[in-house]
């Protein structure tokens, strides 16, 4: 089946991302058109979205004088998937430990920023992922990267579960159609956290999902 696909565009490796959404969607058997998202409109014909990183405050401001951040929230409202990386999980989060992120609250969890260092700490990990389609590690780029600090609080719907961690902290975590990650996936031609953010999710409510066309 076809289906619409959205990378918020206001900051993060949007190319990237769209490169990895179609690589996944090829594998699971599906055809997707994949659009930029720089205001408000576009979310709601969306089947499943991608929030990149960059920097926290800035996205999170954009999106709200954009008017998408309504979006957003309506789009996990309706079991519609979203991946949400680096930064783009900061901003996800129900406390993302900085006043000025205005946080979507779509992932009840509470963050660090910059845990596992600034730039020059960039390193690339081998994680053991839950739910991947095999058991190989995932080659894990990490850039200025946060780390999860606690999981639940009260906000949001249904129970968060760890997907990955390194260094005894969470780096990857699902609620529901949610699925966050502290790392950038989309710097690795493995496309395996796009397939299991938007294909494998069974919390995600894809149209038809288990019948492509």
């Amino acid at each position: 089946m076809s289906l619409t696909a959205g990378v918020v565009a206001v900051q993060g490796d949007v190319e990237e991302h769209a490169a990895a959404i179609e690589r996944a969607a090829k594998t699971h058997g599906h055809d997707v058109t994949v659009h930029e998202i720089r205001e408000s409109g576009i979310v709601p014909d969306c089947d499943l979205l991608a929030m990149p990183g960059g920097e926290s405050t800035t996205i999170s401001r954009l999106l709200h004088s954009e008017g998408i951040a309504p979006e957003i929230v309506d789009h996990v409202a309706a079991g519609k998937p979203l991946l949400a990386t680096c930064a783009g999980l900061i901003v996800a989060s129900s406390d993302p430990n900085d006043d000025r992120v205005e946080e979507l609250g779509l992932l009840d969890v509470t963050v660090e920023r910059n845990a596992f260092g600034r730039q020059k700490d960039s390193f690339e990990a081998p994680l053991a992922v839950d739910g991947l389609a095999d058991d190989e590690p995932y080659p894990a780029v990490f850039i200025r990267a946060p780390a999860i600090e606690d999981v639940g609080g009260g906000t949001g719907d249904g129970t968060v579960e760890v997907l990955a961690s390194w260094d005894g902290r969470p780096v990857a975590v699902k609620q529901g159609p949610v699925v966050g990650t502290a790392f950038h996936p989309e710097l690795t031609p493995d496309s395996r956290i796009h397939g299991l953010a938007f294909f494998e999710n069974s919390d995600a409510g894809l149209p038809d999902i288990a019948d492509p066309a």
